[in-house]
């Protein structure tokens, strides 16, 4: 057996309702003045009315910072920890989606080390204290939670990673009851994005473990399980904690088990085009799928039983196919859009993009084939040009 290392988020509480406990933990660190990293939508939605009405019931001073934006630019992360330190900030508490968690990693810690972001972009680098965190996911599908990484936008719109056990939060608390109102078309794109962390940490080429191993298959088995039920009764509150808890899983395990070839190609999506992460995911995957079937194919074969029990029968050739048309069955039933023209790419943007795909060499390593530019090219074109046939 490979030497591996596994780390996560020490505490973890799950429960619906949770949200309102949150005075209870932050009381644990002494803190008395807390600042939300939230987005405006979060917020106005009413996501953070629970923990705001409860923080400040216990004496708790709250500052809001509600200007992050999807695949957060750098300039938001460093306003946001400059305001940190300007109010004497001692708790960053995020209640959001990915870009929020990510952005509230980096907070708590520029807030404390007063590094340079530029300085910490990379693996490992990140090594000074930060304030505590608490991260509370309102989507089910970053697993940023329990991750060590925050992605940023830079001003080239290239994506950089920090990635950094010091980024990993003091407590990940999960509420099922703040993603019932999730709108259908989020909740499959988030949905499909937590599926491919499972997917992508149990066939990565690098740092593959037991532990991820189980915690991927685990994590599929609850996605695959409850996606088209929370796309289709969004109100659904076991499906919704079916959905919430995957998406906890598979963060475990790609945080230790690294993502490849769907997110290296979906960061240029996200970034140029200004697309949602996960929908970014969603308009490759196929095509990462289908490329790395060769390669991928006994990894593919084990966890097809999970996504159709049927496919245990069949030999490790046919059940990798049976796989992936599961998966692809699973974007049309969610109606996740499939091409990427639906999002404003065009046949000139994919020079550009295969470039910038290229550039995210800390993924490409992960994936269980090469990607070549001449690949990425490829994979895009079919992505733009592939309309989904119907069932």
């Amino acid at each position: 057996m490979n030497p591996f290392t596994f780390q996560t988020t020490p505490n973890v509480l799950f429960e619906a309702g949770a949200s309102k406990k949150l005075p209870e933990i932050v009381a644990t660190f002494g803190a008395k003045r807390v600042l939300l990293v939230t987005d405006k939508g979060v917020r106005k939605a009413g996501l953070t009315e629970a923990a705001e009405a409860a923080l400040a019931a216990a004496g708790i001073a709250i500052d809001v910072y509600e200007d992050v934006v999807a695949d957060p630019p750098s300039t938001v992360i460093e306003a946001a920890a400059k305001r940190a330190r300007e109010l004497g900030t001692d708790l960053v508490l995020s209640i959001g989606g990915g870009s929020a968690l990510d952005t509230a990693k980096l907070v708590a810690y520029l807030a404390k080390s007063d590094e340079a972001l530029d300085s910490i972009y990379g693996v490992g680098l990140a090594k000074g204290d930060r304030l505590p965190l608490i991260l509370v996911p309102t989507t089910a599908g970053t697993g940023s939670e329990v991750t060590p990484i925050s992605i940023v936008t830079t001003p080239t719109t290239e994506k950089k990673g920090v990635v950094a056990p010091k980024l990993l939060p003091d407590w990940a608390v999960l509420d099922p009851e703040l993603t019932l109102g999730l709108p259908s078309h989020v909740t499959a794109a988030t949905g499909i994005d937590a599926m491919v962390h499972a997917i992508e940490a149990f066939t990565s080429k690098n740092k593959k473990n037991p532990i991820s191993d189980q915690l991927a298959k685990q994590a599929l088995a609850l996605l695959s399980a409850n996606i088209r039920t929370a796309c289709s009764d969004g109100r659904n509150l076991e499906a919704r904690s079916g959905m919430l808890l995957g998406s906890m899983l598979a963060g475990m395990a790609f945080a230790n088990a690294p993502v490849a070839a769907v997110h290296a190609l979906a960061y240029p999506v996200g970034a140029i085009f200004h697309v949602p992460h996960g929908l970014s995911n969603a308009l490759v995957l196929m095509g990462v799928m289908r490329f790395n079937l060769s390669h991928a194919e006994a990894l593919y074969a084990e966890l097809a039983p999970i996504l159709d029990p049927a496919a245990a029968d069949l030999p490790p050739a046919e059940a990798a196919a049976r796989f992936v048309e599961c998966l692809d069955a699973i974007c049309r039933d969610c109606k996740v859009p499939a091409s990427l023209a639906e999002v404003g790419v065009a046949q000139k943007d994919l020079e550009r993009m295969a470039t910038d795909a290229m550039k995210q060499t800390r993924l490409l390593v992960n994936n269980p084939r090469e990607v070549t530019y001449d690949d990425a090219y490829a994979i895009y074109a079919e992505a733009l040009g592939a309309a989904r046939p119907a069932a």
